[in-house]
């Protein structure tokens, strides 16, 4: 029973932790990239607003199962100690250290940083090349923690 519940969060894992690979990616190639663009008035309003979108019920059962099935997959895996624990565990590791809490400790208070800024005022504006740098940088990071787990799980599958 066990060994089915952690192949099957194992697998769910995969697919969540890969899902979640790819919105994030998505920001740092094409999203971010875009904004740099902008003059720092509209970047910052059109972040904002993608702050505030992406907080939706779809992308947080996404984000957040896959931190569950992470867990639940590595917990299973050290109770049965079948399969490869080392994998499934390094993988939950990668993704609730590197993606989850990287959002929590850094992306999250920057963009309820950039959520206080005024665009039309000059003097918060240029809070946003701060903002940019240090948020891409770490977009980078969780989007690499992500993928990298993905291939643990699916590998482990």
């Amino acid at each position: 029973m066990i060994d089915r519940a952690t192949s099957v969060a194992t697998t769910v894992a995969a697919v969540g932790c890969g899902s979640i690979a790819g919105v994030l990616l998505a920001f740092s190639i094409s999203v971010m990239p875009a904004l740099s663009s902008r003059s720092a008035p509209d970047a910052i309003t059109t972040m904002q607003r993608i702050n505030v979108a992406i907080v939706s019920p779809m992308f947080l059962t996404l984000f957040l199962g896959a931190a569950v099935a992470a867990s639940t997959a590595a917990v299973g895996a050290l109770i049965s100690a079948s399969g490869s624990p080392v994998l499934i565990v390094a993988g939950a590791l990668l993704y609730v250290i590197g993606c989850v809490l990287v959002t929590v400790a850094i992306n999250v208070p920057l963009n309820d940083a950039l959520a206080a800024v005024d665009p039309s005022n000059q003097a918060d504006a240029d809070v946003w090349s701060n903002y940019l740098v240090r948020w891409t940088r770490w977009n980078h990071a969780r989007t690499g923690a992500a993928f990298a787990a993905c291939v643990l799980f699916t590998i482990a599958s």
